[in-house]
């Protein structure tokens, strides 16, 4: 069973490329109950009209917990450690932040710029579906409701401010949560572990990898996770970055930016940088 939703103006809709069906509730009232979303999908008959990815807001915009995974592409891991040499290598333990859900917004908001280290970090986002605790990596995806696209926007300055590093807030500035444009159900996508994800910034391609290259894949994050606290529907997790982020090049965004982050099946965002 599939589904695609997404936020119109705070209204949960099924979309289908620019065709859309309004469901006549809240988002995460939506995703209170994913079994529904399927029978929706499946019964949809004709559309209500279309949108413009202008309308979208971010799919999922009140979660209760907001995981971030650092660390979890080892190009990323290599090129940040030649900027910063410490000898960093993937540690038995996963390195997992928060980013705070006032951060969050739409597939094409504008990202609002503060000081000049702001980063660039396209990632895929693993949604949960169901009420989570101590699942094992074999049943975990069957806990999650779908996947979308996210930004991990970064301060590099305000998150090395301090030591040890303060990733959370670094992370969560406002608008530095960009995600969309809708939230796709596994199924919808050929293969889930292996997805090509790439990152643009006014057209030149900065970040350009699949999926597969995660160190630790999307079961054996939410199979983590759950060990430790209980997962609620609409929980986001953001899965970690490739390489070819700006830090490592030493070229940060700047406003009149746009960033363009896209993954294989999940479509693409645009975001301006103001």
């Amino acid at each position: 069973m599939s589904y695609r939703l997404a936020n119109r103006a705070g209204e949960a809709v099924l979309l289908d490329g620019a065709d859309f069906w309004a469901m006549g509730m809240d988002p995460m009232d939506a995703l209170a109950d994913v079994d529904d979303l399927h029978r929706l999908w499946a019964n949809r008959g004709l559309p209500d009209g279309q949108l413009s990815p202008a309308e979208l807001g971010p799919p999922v915009p009140n979660p209760q917990q907001v995981f971030g995974y650092g660390l979890n592409y080892r190009d990323h891991i290599e090129e940040i450690d030649r900027v910063d040499p410490m000898g960093r290598t993937a540690s038995e333990a996963p390195v997992v932040f928060t980013k705070f859900p006032t951060c969050l917004v739409g597939p094409s908001a504008p990202v609002k710029l503060v000081g000049e280290h702001c980063d660039y970090e396209c990632e895929l986002v693993a949604v949960i579906g169901i009420e989570t605790r101590a699942v094992d990596e074999a049943q975990a995806w069957d806990r999650v409701a779908g996947l979308m696209i996210g930004q991990d926007i970064s301060d590099r300055a305000l998150q090395t401010a301090a030591s040890p590093p303060q990733f959370s807030l670094g992370k969560s500035r406002e608008s530095f949560g960009p995600i969309g444009p809708a939230l796709v159900s596994p199924d919808l996508v050929e293969n889930p572990d292996d997805l090509a994800i790439s990152c643009e910034v006014n057209g030149d391609l900065r970040q350009n990898s699949r999926t597969s290259f995660l160190m630790r894949p999307v079961a054996e994050m939410v199979a983590y996770l759950s060990s430790i606290l209980t997962l609620h529907p609409g929980d986001l997790i953001f899965t970690g970055t490739p390489g070819g982020v700006g830090h490592a090049q030493g070229v940060y965004l700047k406003p009149g930016d746009v960033i363009r982050s896209e993954i294989e099946g999940l479509g693409a965002m645009d975001n301006p940088c103001v």
